[in-house]
Formats: structure tokens, sequence, C-alpha cells
């Protein structure tokens, strides 16, 4: 049989986007060897790094590079370096520009409190937090109509308005069924129950995401459906994160639900994400951190988040099963073994190490 080969595109980016991306492609390269199978890797500039040299955050080799892979790893952009300029050039819309341009959908983030972190949570005697947040990414605020303006019209105090700001929220039935499916799929191979975070009380389009969602539930009967407005499940959260399985949502409620879930668990350093679209085509693997650049090039960068990602990929994009449970296990394994990086070390009996020290760990595990 002949060996199984794929392609791989990586964007390191910007900040410490480099150094996970480089620990993630060296794990990468480990399971390969040992689970027989061959991964060619071609590196593409987004973000940043690509406003500096080509003058826009997605350059079209890019994007191109991107489509013809088989599953796209990111590490981060962006940076208070490229906070001033042009709002349609912000390293930001490299982001929105993958995922539109690979048709990127479904963005899952898996929030997961390992045994061996849970003095690392915020949250006391906390346990058993295993929430996967379905994330919807090409709708929504984001991707509305923007826009500023002069008005003439005054406030009720007299004084004048001045400059308006505006950004709409508007879903489609078509987008918001999709994702919902995604939500009941992934819940019927979980816990058996989905949580659907909205605003209906004020907003027309969450009444529409709860019309729909009644609409699919009845060919799920297994699993139980129930809804939370976005500023109760916030709280909800925090008072009892153990008794959430998935949650899908909006792309803005989403984006800001799975920071908090990340926080919850101990560290955002430690959150992989999958963005996915319609199956054959690329998914892209990123952390859920930024780009951190007040710590790039110290060694203090976290790159399990990164390397989780990869298995993701691993098992998402390559059907890789084995190997991406592989490299699961081995992050659990040096996490057992009190290994920890700066930002999840809590303990005095913690063995902190840097971000190089950390990667030949988890491949010595392997």
């Amino acid at each position: 049989m002949s060996e199984k080969i794929y392609n791989i595109a990586v964007i390191p980016g910007d900040g410490i986007g480099p150094e996970v991306t480089s620990s993630a492609v060296s794990v990468l390269k480990a399971v390969s060897e040992k689970f027989g199978f061959k991964l060619n890797f071609s590196e593409y500039k987004a973000g940043g790094c690509a406003i500096d040299e080509f003058g826009i955050p997605l350059p079209e080799a890019t994007l191109e590079g991107c489509k013809a892979s088989d599953a796209v790893l990111l590490g981060a952009v962006g940076g208070p370096k490229w906070d001033k300029v042009d709002a349609s050039l912000r390293p930001e819309k490299a982001l929105l520009g993958l995922r539109a341009g690979l048709g990127l959908y479904s963005n899952l983030r898996p929030a997961l409190l390992f045994e061996e972190l849970s003095s690392a949570s915020p949250l006391k005697n906390v346990s058993n937090i295993d929430i996967l947040i379905v994330r919807e990414l090409t709708g929504g605020i984001y991707f509305g109509e923007h826009g500023r303006y002069m008005s003439e019209d005054v406030l009720s105090d007299g004084s004048s308005k001045g400059t308006v700001a505006f950004d709409t929220e508007s879903y489609s039935e078509a987008e918001i069924e999709r994702i919902v499916r995604e939500g009941f799929r992934y819940a019927a191979g979980r816990e058996k129950k989905l949580t659907l975070v909205d605003k209906a009380n004020v907003l027309e389009s969450s009444r529409l995401w709860r019309e729909v969602a009644e609409k699919i539930a009845p060919e799920y009967p297994e699993v139980s459906l129930d809804y939370l407005y976005v500023d109760n499940c916030s709280m909800q959260l925090i008072n009892r994160p153990e008794t959430f399985d998935v949650i899908v949502t909006s792309n803005m409620f989403g984006d800001i639900l799975s920071d908090e879930a990340g926080m919850i668990t101990g560290s955002i350093g430690m959150l992989p994400s999958a963005s996915l679209g319609a199956p054959g085509t690329p998914g892209m693997y990123e952390p859920v951190h930024g780009s951190a650049p007040d710590i790039a090039g110290t060694g203090k960068a976290n790159p399990m988040a990164t390397i989780l990602s990869a298995a993701m990929l691993l098992r998402w994009s390559l059907d890789e099963t084995k190997a991406a449970d592989c490299i699961e296990a081995a992050v659990k394994q040096v996490l057992k073994d009190g290994y920890r990086t700066a930002d999840i070390s809590s303990s005095h009996d913690d063995k902190t190490i840097n971000t190089e020290s950390m990667t030949l760990k988890i491949l010595e595990s392997i």
C-alpha cells in the first residue's frame, strides 16, 4: 500500500505565532513518522508580517496555497504595531479573509479542564469541565454592513449626535440551520446536551435562531435542547461550568464566550480550535490565544494550544485518529509529570520550563 501524503499550509503569523507553530510542526513530523504517513509543509504569510512585506494582510498567494492544501495550521496574527493602520488593512482581516475564502463556517472551541491543571483555574473546587463551543463564523455582526455618517439629530439634552457608527447583525435561515445542525451532531456524539445561546429577548436575529433550532430538534430526539441568553450564560459558565456539554451560538457571542470558557479551564494558552467548512475542504486550525508580542522571543509562550490544534487537524481533516490520540496523550503525560510553562504554573512543585523545553518533553512522550 502506498504511503499516504498530506499537504499542510502553515501560517506562522505574528508575535509568538512562529514559535508555537514551529513546535506544532515538530510534533506533527514526529507522529507522522511514528504512524506511517507523510506531511508536506508549505509556509505562507498573513497578518501583520504580510502587511509589512506586501502592504496587505492576506496576499492572494497565501489564500491560494491554503485552498490547495489538505489543512491549514495558523499561529496568531496582529499586535499593537498595526493598531493604527487603516481598518480595511488590519491584520485580523486576514482571519476573516481566510474563513470566507475557504468557506469555513463552523468554529469548534473545546474548553477542557485537565485534571493536572485544576489548581490553575480561577474557580474553586471545579472539575469535569469539558465544553465544546460551536461558533458560527461567516455571518452576524462581523460580516454585516459597517459604516459611519454625520448626524444632524440631537440627543434628549439637546447636544448634537455628531458622528454615528453602525455595525449590522444579520443572519439567514440557511446560515443558522447549518451551524445548529453541527451543534446537534456534536452533542449527539458527546453527552447529548445542546445549549443555544442568544439574546432573543432583544434581537430579531436571535429569535430566528430559536425558530430554526425548534425545527431541527425533532431530528435529534436523543439530544436535550435548552436556551440561555448570552448574559445569563456568561454567569452560568462561572457558576456551574460542569453542567455544559455543547454550546452553539453566533459569531460574536461565540467569540466572547469561548474566551471566558478558556479562562475557567486554567489558561487560554491550553486551548485549541478548528474552523471547518463543507466536507472535503481544508480546515484551519489555530490556538485560541493571541499573538502576545510582549513575550515573543522570550521563551515564555505556551506551545500546547497549537500542538493540541495540530491534533485536531489530524483528527478532523486527515482522519489520522491514532496520531491525534498520541499527541493528546503526550500532552497529558507531560502535565502529569509536573512540567509547566509560566502561564500555567501555580505551585512551587511545578517544573516551570520554556517553550523549547516543553516541546521537547512532548516529543519525548510521543
